[in-house]
């Protein structure tokens, strides 16, 4: 259960995701740095070393939503799927991405969809998995959201989507104030359907927040429901975007208008 909002920038792009689970999973860990065939690459992740969304020095940024809408399961024991994002996370174009997809035993992982952006070429692409076949789609380099609910999903991608359309009427669209005030939305009403979600059994678990630009990658990183005041944890790659001579640093502090 997750919402995924992509903001496009003339030069790089923002990219804010809450992600949602049962109250009961194990809390995701702060993000580290990883090197990953040669490239470096920043993620959170989950104790059994999953994980969600990550960014990599070459600017593109993979984020995966559960796709409840599809009922099937794997006949074999299932594997996580947070091992989807951890095979792509080196990519730098949509087709090593797919190769690298192609590598897993996808017949025994529940169906999903797999965000990629990336901003050399300003692609937008997603992956759907259905346990038959693993379809690519291509968006224009413009704003949007995906959103996931276990809950009622249908209802939860409407709800959100109408939240985000009004967002979007706001003077401050596209800005990271912008993109932090609509993941800690509680619009229409807090509960199952809004952006920052709560329910008696699950929640918004942490919000995730990657800025690509000329100059640096930002990978920040708010544990917790988006709502409510933490220290943040922020990662950076810094130097050229398209992954030469870059350094990763990191620095804990608040982050501005929580």
């Amino acid at each position: 259960m997750c919402t995924v909002t992509f903001v496009a920038r003339q030069k790089g792009y923002s990219l804010g995701m809450n992600r949602d689970e049962k109250r009961s999973r194990p809390v995701g860990l702060p993000p580290k740095l990883y090197i990953s065939k040669g490239r470096k690459t920043l993620s959170p992740f989950e104790p059994g070393g999953g994980t969600w969304i990550a960014v990599n020095d070459a600017g593109v940024t993979f984020a995966l939503i559960n796709w409840y809408s599809i009922a099937a399961q794997p006949h074999a024991e299932a594997i996580s799927r947070g091992v989807v994002v951890n095979s792509v996370r080196a990519a730098n174009s949509p087709d090593s991405a797919e190769a690298a997809l192609a590598g897993l035993r996808l017949y025994r992982i529940n169906p999903f969809r797999l965000i990629g952006v990336f901003s050399k070429t300003r692609e937008v692409i997603e992956w759907r998995w259905n346990l038959r076949q693993l379809a690519r789609k291509s968006f224009p380099w413009k704003s949007r959201q995906w959103a996931s609910s276990g809950y009622d999903e249908p209802a939860a991608r409407r709800l959100r989507a109408r939240t985000f359309r009004e967002a979007q009427t706001q003077s401050s669209v596209g800005s990271l104030d912008w993109l932090r005030r609509l993941h800690r939305s509680h619009s229409p009403r807090i509960g199952p359907f809004s952006t920052c979600m709560h329910r008696a059994d699950a929640a918004t678990v942490s919000y995730t927040e990657v800025s690509v630009s000329p100059r640096q990658t930002v990978l920040r990183y708010h544990a917790g429901c988006p709502c409510k005041t933490a220290s943040d944890e922020v990662q950076r790659l810094v130097g050229d975007p398209n992954g030469n001579r870059t350094r990763a640093a990191a620095v804990k502090g608040q982050c501005p208008n929580r």
